[in-house]
């Protein structure tokens, strides 16, 4: 897939899904998880060519518009979804898969200085509440849900909500379905 039909498809995404979206200009100008993931994409396909300095400038730009960092070697699937988008960090590290929904203030972080694999995996259909710290090299699995302003430090199997300071496990059982605003 090339880089235009990503973002095209990151663009189609919210306008298919998002209950609150009125208008395609009400998207261009005041949806700036859009704009972050554009920045990003941008980025991370001219990381991936070998270039460093031209990336991080242009995430530092994209970081300077949409309060959103995202380091251009992260790896984001297809349909990533930031909504209100204001204070998300995405480490370098960091592995997203399909069909995501992160809400603002949510860390994808690192919680060691070594050189390989320090943040977390996200895996498809997941969805990370408000505020949520996600640190570490640990896995979300598929479909699991972290409540707002949760600190998750150890892996939270599939279909599984975590939520709490830290994170426990209070639904090992939950909802299947493809990801919906209106589930968490």
């Amino acid at each position: 897939m090339t880089l235009f039909h990503r973002i095209k498809e990151d663009f189609l995404n919210i306008k298919r899904n998002d209950p609150a979206l009125h208008s395609t200009f009400e998207l261009l100008f005041n949806y700036p998880g859009l704009w972050a993931i554009f920045f990003y994409r941008i980025s991370n396909a001219l990381y991936k060519r070998g270039l460093r300095f031209i990336p991080r400038l242009i995430s530092a730009i994209g970081q300077f518009l949409t309060t959103v960092d995202i380091h251009p070697a992260a790896t984001i699937g297809h349909r990533v979804f930031i909504d209100h988008a204001v204070g998300v960090v995405i480490g370098e590290t960091a592995i997203i898969g399909n069909d995501v929904l992160i809400y603002q203030q949510v860390t994808l972080g690192g919680v060691s200085l070594s050189h390989g694999k320090r943040h977390p995996t996200i895996e498809d259909n997941v969805v990370i509440g408000t505020g949520a710290k996600v640190l570490g090299n640990i896995t979300i699995g598929k479909g699991a849900k972290i409540g707002a302003n949760s600190v998750v430090v150890k892996d939270v199997p599939p279909h599984a909500t975590a939520v709490g300071v830290p994170a426990r496990i209070i639904s090992n059982c939950g909802n299947q379905n493809k990801l919906r605003h209106d589930i968490l």
